[in-house]
């Protein structure tokens, strides 16, 4: 059932970029209209030719580490802790143990590279937004999260090597795919809408 929905909106999206065209040559026909035409030579190069740079936002980049993080998760057995935690086994024990150490050193050091005076991550003007620090904050947080979750999954026994720690990045990024093809679907009718209504 719901992936019937999410495949009617999906075509729901991609009915409404090539009507979008279509409306984009008839309004530009009318004089008085300020609509620039995907149909004419200038609408068929910004359609083609700057596709890939209207996709390429930071959004998508989160998505997939956001994906990454979520997999590790799944795979380490962290997000099933709480069902086990009025009894949890001594090797869960020890894991949650070295994650909050894991976690407190993490959150130590972006301490330093942010609240300390002349911190590497703060703007030229010591504001902590906008600057570096807000630029990367999902970055940040996804490879902390990606790391607790290896160090937990490693100490508790559920990751056992390197291809368990690949497998399970692997099925975060395809758990966010949906996410990610009406991300596309979105931003080329964003950014459409912006050129054909300047």
């Amino acid at each position: 059932m719901r992936s019937k929905l999410l495949a009617r909106l999906a075509f729901a999206l991609l009915l409404a970029e090539i009507l979008l065209v279509l409306l984009s040559w008839l309004l530009s026909a009318v004089p008085t209209a300020e609509v620039r035409s995907l149909l004419t030579g200038e609408g068929l190069r910004w359609l083609l030719g700057r596709m890939s740079e209207c996709l390429s936002t930071p959004v998508l980049v989160w998505l997939v580490l956001l994906g990454m993080a979520c997999g590790c998760l799944g795979r380490s057995g962290l997000l099933q802790l709480r069902a086990s935690l009025s009894h949890p086994s001594s090797r869960d024990r020890v894991a949650l143990v070295c994650m909050s150490v894991l976690v407190v050193l993490y959150v130590g050091v972006m301490l330093l590279l942010t609240v300390t005076p002349h911190a590497i991550l703060l703007s030229a003007t010591g504001a902590l937004f906008p600057s570096p620090f807000s630029a990367s904050i999902v970055p940040v947080v996804s490879f902390g999260v990606t790391l607790c979750a290896i160090l937990y999954g490693i100490v508790s026994g559920r990751i056992n090597s390197l291809a368990d720690i690949y497998l399970a990045m692997l099925q975060g990024i395809r758990d966010v795919a949906p996410l990610l093809f009406f991300y596309i679907l979105f931003t080329q009718i964003y950014y459409t809408l912006r050129f054909v209504f300047p």
